[in-house]
């Protein structure tokens, strides 16, 4: 039973990634619309100055929505092959169960660079996005997934099969 949950933990990790890049892309516009917000320091008025440099570039704007919507397929990818390796692998020997929690482990490191790294770190600390109602949204929902992949992780690779 804890061998299908593992699978099943990864495997939505992989979902979430997918449902999320995928409607980046059916509001590609709207997602582009508010990484110029972020980038560009709009609406701050709690700090209103930056240490950091800010810009109203959209060919930025669209850089970095190319690299979160490359990250978040890169999730999708490798949180769903993993939930698929690791159910394949739920009958097998220890070893092999532990093997196939590559991709899974991948899947969640790699969300973390995603929500952890670019969103909580570059866009709520670097930009300060966390002054807006648009950014602390954005900021909020990328803990709240970058905190569910931490976890599911640690259950993943600490946790006796």
């Amino acid at each position: 039973m804890v061998r299908l949950l593992k699978s099943a933990l990864v495997t939505i990790i992989g979902l979430h990634a997918l449902f999320y890049a995928v409607q980046n892309i059916a509001n590609l516009e709207a997602a582009h619309g508010a990484l110029l917000y972020v980038l560009g320091g709009a609406d701050h008025e709690v700090y209103a100055a930056s240490a950091f440099p800010q810009s109203s570039n959209p060919a930025l704007a669209w850089a970095a929505l190319l690299v979160v919507l490359a990250g978040e397929f890169a999730v999708a990818y490798f949180g769903i092959r993993g939930g698929w390796d690791l159910f394949r692998a739920r009958s097998g020997p220890p070893e092999e169960f532990h093997a196939a929690k590559r991709n899974g482990i991948i899947a969640a490191g790699v969300a973390l660079l995603v929500w952890f790294g670019f969103f909580m770190s570059f866009g709520a600390a670097f930009f300060q996005m966390w002054q807006t109602q648009v950014g602390a949204g954005s900021m909020e929902g990328a803990f709240m997934y970058a905190m569910a992949s931490s976890v599911t992780m640690l259950f993943v690779c600490l946790t006796d099969d």
